[in-house]
């Protein structure tokens, strides 16, 4: 089963749930059906490079959108790095994604690279240009695009999910986990994002039943165990998909639950 080309799936979740776990396998699976990917890593915590295979040396050849200083201060009119400044709201954007991408097989990756800053640290230049820049991505970009958002809540309240077909919420069993899951559903459909999803990651037989419970006012996509084979890989750098047939299968699933779920328009 496959949905129609276009889909624009937000993957989040507290750090560490694996989220770039789901989001690299998810995008394993939409190439191996021959679709043009474009997976954009927007966590400033850039993994998604080497979860997908990307070699260190092809990932230290890749500009991210943020560093490029005179990129921002041409799009925004603000200099990069500082704020109080007036800055275009509404950056051009359509022109840039080719520029910054880096390809391995049917998957292109996109490195935003945003800045992270406190305060009032989401009104800087880059990281304006950088919302648009998703935003276009996940609004007119014809085939699919898998987008690893970045850990926490704030970028939700940089309005960075609208419009995408499907937003997946990642949880690991504990209250913690479970409280950000709540909070992020609530942003999001203070941001009309309608379609929030779950998936659970790291869960062991003897917790399933209270998980489910506890994520009960969410879709459930699927149950991810906890899986020794992950920890290998993220030891010795390999992807996950290469080297644990069963997490793909599992993912699988969850993606032929999401694929109902669109296709149905629920």
């Amino acid at each position: 089963m496959s949905v129609q080309s276009g889909v624009k799936i937000a993957i989040s979740g507290k750090g560490g749930v694996g989220k770039t776990t789901l989001s690299a396998i998810l995008c394993h699976l939409y190439a191996g059906e021959g679709k043009k990917v474009l997976a954009v890593d927007a966590d400033p915590d850039a993994n998604l490079g080497m979860a997908l295979g990307f070699t260190p040396q092809e990932l230290e050849q890749v500009t991210t959108i943020a560093q490029d200083r005179k990129l921002i201060k041409e799009r925004t009119s603000a200099e990069p790095g500082t704020s109080g400044q007036w800055f275009c709201l509404n950056p051009k954007v359509d022109d840039i994604p080719e520029r910054y991408v880096v390809q391995n097989g049917g998957v292109k990756l996109l490195q935003l690279g945003v800045t992270s800053t406190g305060g009032s640290g989401c009104y800087c230049p880059e990281n304006t240009f950088v919302k648009t820049l998703l935003n276009h991505l996940v609004l007119e970009e014809d085939d699919t695009v898998i987008v690893d958002m970045e850990a926490g809540l704030e970028h939700m309240s940089r309005g960075t999910a609208r419009g995408v077909d499907a937003f997946i919420v990642v949880v690991e069993p504990g209250q913690r986990s479970f409280q950000t899951a709540k909070a992020t559903v609530k942003l999001a459909r203070d941001l009309g994002v309608e379609r929030v999803f779950a998936v659970a990651n790291k869960v062991r037989p003897d917790q399933e039943e209270s998980v489910r419970q506890a994520l009960d006012f969410l879709p459930l996509l699927g149950i991810l165990p906890y899986d020794l084979e992950a920890v290998t890989a993220d030891l010795t750098g390999r992807p996950l998909f290469e080297v644990s047939p069963s997490m793909v299968a599992w993912v699988q699933d969850i993606k032929d639950n999401l694929e109902q779920y669109l296709l149905n328009k629920i």
